[in-house]
């Protein structure tokens, strides 16, 4: 499902649909952008969830996503940033979004988010009381 952006909507067309794409969480969004801001390194979970002062869980979550949309790459729960030029360009400027327009940028992580969860609530099997 795709929003429509709104005339007054800082974020670009592309980098909203990308958000909507890959980005379920603030803290997902902040790791990817940590192994970006150094692309050789390579990570352990609880270190990008320290560096990002959030839990582990919420990482490993978050950076599964983010290998099976090719946009990490994982070994033995080790992570590293790798993506093809085009991607690249595409991250740099969610980047550029985020560090402009942080409110509008988290505003639709969290109402993305919301959705998400109440989509999946409406799933859910519920015992009689």
């Amino acid at each position: 499902m795709h929003e429509v952006a709104m005339a007054d909507d800082p974020i670009p067309p592309d980098i909203r649909d990308f958000i909507q794409r890959h980005i379920d969480s603030v803290a997902q969004l902040e790791a990817l952008l940590l192994l970006r801001s150094n692309p050789s390194a390579i990570w352990d979970i609880a270190t990008i969830a320290k560096r990002l002062y959030t839990s582990e869980r919420e990482i490993r979550d978050g950076l599964e996503r983010l290998c099976a949309d090719a946009l990490l790459s994982c070994n033995d729960g080790m992570f590293c940033y790798t993506s093809t030029s085009d991607i690249q360009e595409k991250i740099d400027r969610l980047a550029t979004a985020y560090a402009q327009y942080l409110i509008p940028v988290t505003n639709m992580i969290h109402t993305k988010s919301r959705r998400i969860r109440e989509f999946a609530d409406a799933f859910k099997l519920r015992k009689d009381r």
